[in-house]
């Protein structure tokens, strides 16, 4: 299952339906939007050691993304507690770390969604959103053409979760190389990025996942 998991041309194949559920909304109902009304990566409460460790992130921020590829409105995750599937540590209540993974894209990404593709690495996923802080809805008339702006000057904001000793199965997720672990007061720790130079490229170690913020990309569909 893990190798599944961490395989864009398995997790690709669920592409055509997302597709055809967007052609049935556009064909019947184009003022509507579909949802993902249940999401759990694995039958039955999840799959244990793997639905509430690091490694199912490749998994549930691909599927984040690719939803919101084919413009479905809600993406609702099976559950907040309770089964190995769970945001929360049924147990402690603690965050498992997709629930971190999950928080980053609420606070960064924007709903409009920009066409983006990488031909480097065949092991790697990548999409991409107007920054949330600066973003306008899209209507389903909206051509997002080929037509910005990228100097590239400004520091990039990254966010790189990584895992603990490099385990994959593992249940700590490092931002920064520090552990994110809830306060004495069960708040979140603070989430802050790493600042990079805009000239160097974005990298990106094995089996992590990262979240970059450019803030000089002009893209008018994102004014």
């Amino acid at each position: 299952m893990i190798t599944k998991i961490q395989d864009p041309s398995y997790l690709n194949q669920v592409a055509q339906t997302y597709k055809g559920v967007l052609n049935i909304v556009n064909k019947f109902k184009p003022q509507s939007g579909a949802w993902v009304s249940k999401s759990g990566g694995a039958l039955h409460g999840g799959a244990k050691d793997v639905s509430q460790t690091f490694v199912d992130g490749f998994w549930y921020f691909d599927q984040l993304g690719m939803a919101s590829t084919y413009n479905h409105k809600v993406f609702c995750r099976q559950t907040l507690i309770g089964g190995n599937y769970a945001l929360l540590n049924t147990t402690t209540s603690i965050p498992n770390p997709d629930c971190y993974g999950a928080l980053l894209r609420h606070r960064l990404m924007g709903s409009t969604v920009l066409v983006v593709t990488q031909e480097s690495n065949q092991n790697l996923c990548v999409y991409a959103h107007c920054a949330k802080k600066k973003s306008r809805n899209l209507r389903t008339t909206d051509v997002a053409k080929p037509n910005y702006e990228f100097r590239g000057y400004q520091n990039r904001e990254e966010y790189h979760l990584a895992t603990l000793a490099g385990n994959i199965q593992g249940q700590i997720v490092l931002l920064k190389n520090v552990p994110m672990v809830p306060t004495k007061t069960f708040d979140i720790p603070a989430i802050e990025p790493k600042l990079a130079n805009a000239s160097t490229p974005i990298s990106v170690a094995a089996h992590s996942i990262v979240y970059v913020t450019i803030r000089d990309f002009q893209a008018p569909v994102c004014a």
